[in-house]
């Protein structure tokens, strides 16, 4: 693949990008800006001539009392995990009907099963899965495949930051905190980012033909709902 990475910081974007072995673009933006999506698939087009495939992976969302997040905070987690996604994939959808590509929407195991200081989260989340089924609807008659992966805990730089302070109020090694935090979940361990990045690179490919609308959890076993 070629690679157009889109994110808020230009700095952090040029340090992935310098990690990556292929053709590298990089788009500095907020997504949460409503022109930002246009731009960033115009800039696509531009550079590489056509899209074949449209990752959304924007955004975390704001944890906290139902009773104590402001309006501005559920603007806020809609704007930019699940609008981001709605005007990128608007915006890129000609293209990938051109070029018979699909959309992998990364989304979240609390959007199917939440808990109460995941309110927004949890909303998010499923709007994102709903729009995933629909988008995936009219894919069918027009050859674009729509699929998406609920990531369970997985060892992020912000998870990382949580089992570093699990470990310190504990006083435990962060191993040992890693564990301790895995089986209060109900899981063995926290998943990798490259465990994520595999699950895409297989909904990109041509072994997931048959999958349309497909939800791939990727959580080592936490959601139990069907």
């Amino acid at each position: 693949m070629r690679l157009v990475l889109a994110a808020r910081s230009g700095e952090q974007l040029q340090e992935v990008a310098r990690s990556c072995n292929v053709d590298v673009a990089i788009f500095a933006a907020d997504l949460r800006e409503e022109s930002a999506a246009k731009r960033l698939v115009e800039l696509a087009v531009d550079k590489f001539g056509k899209i074949d495939l449209l990752v959304n992976n924007a955004g975390a969302t704001k944890r906290g009392d139902f009773l104590l997040l402001t309006e501005e905070d559920w603007h806020d987690g809609f704007a930019l995990k699940f609008y981001s996604a709605v005007r990128c994939s608007r915006a890129a959808w000609p293209h990938l009907v051109n070029a018979k590509g699909s959309i992998i929407n990364i989304v979240g195991v609390g959007g199917r099963t939440t808990s109460a200081d995941f309110s927004i989260g949890g909303a998010v989340n499923a709007a994102l899965l709903s729009l995933t089924k629909a988008l995936a609807d009219r894919g069918i008659k027009e050859g674009v495949r729509v699929n998406a992966i609920n990531p369970g805990w997985i060892a992020t730089d912000r998870l990382r930051m949580r089992i570093a302070k699990f470990a310190e109020e504990r006083r435990v090694p962060l191993h040992d905190a890693a564990l301790r935090m895995a089986e209060q979940i109900g899981v063995n361990r926290f998943g990798e980012p490259v465990e994520i990045a595999a699950a895409v690179a297989f909904l990109a490919s041509e072994m997931s033909n048959y999958c349309q609308g497909t939800v791939l959890d990727v959580d080592g076993g936490s959601t139990k709902t069907l």
